[in-house]
């Protein structure tokens, strides 16, 4: 698997590159919602007093409900996958030109939830929660947690929201690692799973989570982890912000709409500030950590939904070139599987950026499995 440290340019980079996609969502007045657990045991044993999840409806769920797409995001992005917050906001979610009314995700049909996954930075409880033991953050005795802690959560938030069924589950990147996940887990609670720019198994070890805490470590406010008191280590993220935001595309997309360099170089730099003061670096390395011992492959044949995977031409985080053993094990297993390639050259975010070239892809994709319209 590709090197972890460029897990950095996930979802969350996808920042208004559309404009005219944000200028028509129908989706205005997305509220940000949370729901918590009461002591909730990881698969390590450990229990966390409450494990909040942060998320984010759009649609209305169905009587019986079985009309519900469940959406996971990226690594170090959030859970504001469509619409806006009110009318005057430029800043459309993630995959907000793939979710609204008529769109391949069908809101006028369906009831979307994308949550927030546990050890995440925005509102779900992760390493910079407070520990309720000691009135301090968890910090670096944040318990680990595995992709299985993540999915079963967002099992008990559908459970809690009246959900009895899911059409599908879908996301890019470490949302197509949950995806994946979710197939495995939960085989017979869903008809279709979406995996998008991800792979169903990761590196085995921790030799790339031990580079991150290596470059962590040097900056002079981390102390072992315990750099919540000390400033943070906003200089260092920042950093490594803008490395991978260059690394997978980010200038490139920014370029559609902006001729200056020095312009794009400005906003690469203003997006990457913000981000480091918004994300958790222990909670990177609690979910670096998931990410490289998850392992999805090896229950395969325990999945019984129908997969769309669907690769970038020009990712290089995961390339096209690891399809051909992908679906063969796929097959081998006997799932029911197809790949689809998109064409495009902004690499890991091509699949917001080029929504429109894999949309009517997806959209037939979920045909089969769309209620009937009330």
């Amino acid at each position: 698997m590709p090197n972890l440290l460029r897990l950095l340019g996930l979802a969350v980079l996808l920042i208004s590159f559309d404009r005219a996609a944000v200028a028509q969502s129908e989706l205005i007045g997305v509220e940000k919602k949370m729901f918590t657990i009461e002591n909730f045991r990881l698969e390590s044993g450990a229990v966390l007093p409450q494990a909040v999840i942060a998320y984010e409806t759009y649609g209305t769920l169905a009587a019986d409900g079985r009309n519900a797409v469940l959406l996971a995001h990226g690594f170090t992005s959030n859970h504001h996958a469509a619409g806006r917050y009110a009318a005057g906001d430029a800043e459309a979610g993630w995959w907000d030109p793939l979710i609204g009314a008529g769109r391949a995700i069908d809101t006028d049909r369906l009831f979307v939830i994308s949550t927030n996954m546990l050890g995440s930075s925005y509102g779900s409880t992760n390493p910079a929660s407070l520990n309720p033991k000691t009135g301090k953050p968890y910090g670096p005795d944040f318990p680990e947690i595995t992709l299985v802690d993540i999915v079963t959560a967002q099992k008990r938030l559908l459970d809690a929201l009246g959900v009895k069924h899911l059409v599908a589950v879908a996301g890019p990147s470490y949302g197509g690692y949950q995806t994946f996940q979710w197939g495995v887990t939960y085989p017979d609670m869903m008809d279709a799973l979406v995996a998008v720019v991800s792979a169903p198994k990761g590196s085995g070890t921790d030799d790339r989570v031990a580079a991150m805490r290596q470059r962590f470590a040097a900056d002079p406010n981390w102390n072992g982890g315990w750099y919540y008191e000390k400033g943070g280590i906003a200089p260092t993220m920042t950093a490594l912000r803008i490395e991978t935001l260059k690394r997978y595309g980010y200038d490139e997309v920014l370029a559609q709409q902006i001729a200056d360099a020095d312009k794009r170089e400005a906003m690469i730099r203003g997006a990457a500030e913000k981000w480091a003061h918004e994300f958790d670096a222990n909670g990177m390395l609690r979910l670096a950590h998931a990410s490289s011992f998850f392992d999805a492959e090896k229950d395969f044949a325990k999945m019984r939904a129908k997969l769309l995977y669907v690769l970038s031409s020009t990712d290089k985080l995961f390339p096209p070139s690891i399809a051909p053993a992908v679906m063969g094990k796929l097959k081998a297993a006997g799932v029911d599987a197809t790949f689809f390639e998109l064409k495009s050259p902004y690499g890991h975010l091509a699949s917001r950026a080029d929504a429109d070239k894999w949309a009517p892809t997806l959209k037939a994709f979920l045909a089969p499995f769309m209620p009937a319209r009330s």
